[in-house]
């Protein structure tokens, strides 16, 4: 397996001693690593979920908007992160795996190697107030 760029490597390590919700993802969208306050909200571990592709995550947790209608993957804030290297924001649904409905804002980042490359991007999110 390949080494992982190190602004991916940090970012795991920052995500990892921050009290809220992150999501990582690589350059091309695979789910690298959640935090500890990311699978409360999830309802699975990280450990028990593993890597995997966007097209699986955007659907594993199953985004809806405010009428319930699924948000496609390229439509949620870390795909445009990385997409269109600029930070992205939404409020929407999702379905945990512990089967608990939570409404959530996302903040999603670009990460972006010195080069100029992106190399992925992170999510950091919360539980929706009102």
């Amino acid at each position: 397996m390949a080494q992982k760029p190190i602004e991916l490597i940090l970012t795991r390590h920052l995500a990892g001693t921050l009290a809220m919700p992150v999501f990582l993802v690589d350059a091309g969208g695979t789910l690298v690593f959640y935090n500890e306050p990311a699978e409360r909200v999830l309802g699975m571990r990280f450990e028990e979920s593993g890597e995997m592709p966007a097209s699986e995550w955007a659907t594993q947790w199953l985004p809806t908007d405010g009428d319930g209608a699924p948000i496609p993957p390229d439509k949620l804030p870390l795909s445009i992160a990385v997409a269109e290297r600029r930070p992205a924001h939404g409020t929407f649904t999702i379905r945990g795996t512990d089967g608990q409905s939570r409404r959530i804002e996302v903040t999603a980042i670009p990460l972006i190697e010195a080069g100029d490359r992106v190399v992925g991007a992170a999510a950091f999110f919360w539980e929706a107030t009102a």
